[in-house]
């Protein structure tokens, strides 16, 4: 009887390795799973990625407006009788000369 006990130790103590250690593990299925719900999300990004593509091409299919808009941003072009005002912001650097040019003219006083 000692024998047989023994052996089915011996064999509950494979089986516990296989399961824990061994190939298809407990630990390979967490990461799987980690890899799935990653893939997951990232599929979930690209299925929102499509529908926003989708509704650019249906804008772009149907109306002239969509085509327009991105005519005026994309290629900078304007209707006829139209004035284009292009704004360009002041850099720092001037902000920055400007402002030490005028302490210096302050401690020349």
């Amino acid at each position: 009887m000692r024998a047989f006990t023994a052996l089915l130790l011996i064999l509950l103590a494979l089986l516990q390795y296989r399961l824990w250690f061994g190939k298809n593990s407990v630990p390979d299925y967490l990461a799987l799973q980690e890899d799935v719900i990653r893939q997951q999300a990232a599929n979930e990004k690209l299925k929102q990625r499509n529908k926003l593509l989708y509704a650019d091409t249906d804008d772009l299919k149907l109306g002239s407006e969509a085509i327009e808009e991105r005519a005026r941003n994309e290629l900078g072009m304007i209707k006829e009788n139209e004035t284009f005002f292009r704004l360009i912001p002041q850099k720092e650097h001037t902000n920055k000369n400007n402002a030490s040019g005028q302490s210096s003219a302050k401690e020349t006083r």
